[in-house]
């Protein structure tokens, strides 16, 4: 098994799509699809994965997650919103992302919103985030091995897969929680919008 440095070192947590590496001008798909790979390929689980792909888009386009393009050009606005959606996706669904999105397109066409800004609070909260989790995984590890230690001696000999069963279970709970946190919050949006369309 990996020890907690590499493990955390293998994970690229500061790896975001910075204000910086979107360009000022407005890009083609192809163009936005090769920023994200070359962005996040060190995040990729393995070298099939696709980090954004055309059909990824056009899904994101149709289901209307980000509000519509001009002349099959994607501006700033547009990449800072798929960035998000790619760091959302992975724990709620489509629909819920929309959910959560839906009043920020809004306002990024109807008041000429400053998404740079709210992306800019993003990713200093993305950096408070990455060092708290590595806080928190040296916290489950010290009580991880604790635990393993306490265990009957005779699974001595399974001291380490016993440690990686207990980190995948903590782990997968902690996640759980965040997970159902966002979706409670996002069905609390969803009512707020019904009641405003009452």
């Amino acid at each position: 098994m990996k020890n907690k440095k590499e493990l955390i070192e293998s994970l690229n947590l500061e790896n975001q799509l910075s204000l910086e590496d979107i360009p000022n001008l407005d890009l083609y798909m192809d163009q936005v699809i090769q920023l994200f790979e070359n962005k996040f390929a060190a995040s990729k689980r393995n070298d099939d994965e696709k980090v954004l792909t055309k059909t990824m888009i056009n899904n994101y386009a149709k289901g209307k997650l980000f509000f519509p393009i001009k002349n099959k050009k994607y501006s700033k606005e547009h990449l800072i919103l798929i960035s998000m959606i790619y760091q959302m996706k992975s724990a709620l669904s489509i629909k819920d992302v929309k959910m959560a999105l839906d009043q920020l397109n809004s306002k990024i066409t109807d008041e000429n919103f400053n998404l740079q800004r709210l992306y800019h609070s993003y990713l200093d909260l993305m950096d408070k985030n990455s060092a708290m989790f590595k806080n928190d995984v040296d916290e489950h590890w010290k009580d991880i091995n604790n635990e393993v230690k306490e265990l009957d001696n005779n699974h001595a000999d399974d001291e380490v897969y016993l440690e990686q069963v207990l980190l995948v279970a903590t782990f997968s709970s902690m996640s759980n929680y965040y997970r159902r946190a966002a979706e409670k919050i996002v069905d609390d949006m969803k009512k707020e919008g019904n009641k405003d369309e009452a």
